[in-house]
């Protein structure tokens, strides 16, 4: 394990930046490939003084980003029969029901869920999802995790097993917060269309 750990440093520490958005790129586009794998190293790195953290943050949440357009845009374009020869229809009719179950904002909740985080933006993109609002939800989702994992990497380095423990208690503690933050923005939500 820890060879593995020394050549993804190694390797994105020679790729820079700009390997890091074309990591994360593909990370949150529908190719199987967790952020863990990049932006922990990436965070150890810049502990290390060889990257500067909040660039490091910046590139992950850019790549991110626009590879959740590159998502979004399939969806909107070639539509529902495209997305089945990439995805069972049982897995896009999940999709279909998270988005329709907690509307735009889901956007901002499934980048902080392992196994939703890759696939959010097909609904929004079938659901012709207001640009602006996408990107801003999007944005926000991918800045909490992307922070998450950088800081894990910073602050416990090359202990992988430290990493994997926090990991499984971060990422539960997240999306309780965020089950939180969901259920106020939807009560005040309630509230304004009432009055």
């Amino acid at each position: 394990m820890q060879e593995i750990i020394n050549f993804l440093v190694n390797t994105i520490g020679q790729m820079g930046y700009i390997g890091i958005f074309a990591l994360m790129f593909l990370e949150s586009s529908f190719f199987p490939f967790p952020s863990e794998v990049v932006m922990i190293p990436a965070g150890y790195l810049a502990f290390k003084g060889e990257m500067e953290l909040y660039m490091v943050i910046f590139t992950g949440v850019l790549g991110s980003l626009a590879g959740a357009w590159f998502n979004y845009i399939l969806a909107h374009r070639f539509g529902r029969k495209f997305l089945f020869k990439i995805m069972s229809k049982e897995k896009v009719g999940k999709l279909d029901k998270f988005f329709d179950n907690h509307g735009h904002i889901s956007t901002f909740t499934g980048r902080l869920i392992p196994g939703i985080r890759q696939y959010i933006s097909f609904p929004a993109g079938l659901a012709k999802m207001d640009k602006v609002k996408f990107s801003l939800y999007t944005t926000l989702g991918a800045l909490v995790w992307v922070t998450v994992l950088v800081l894990l990497g910073y602050f416990i380095g090359q202990n992988q097993e430290l990493i994997h423990q926090y990991l499984k208690e971060i990422t539960v503690v997240t999306i309780l917060l965020v089950l939180i933050l969901v259920f106020v923005y939807i009560k005040r939500y309630k509230r304004k269309s009432k009055s």
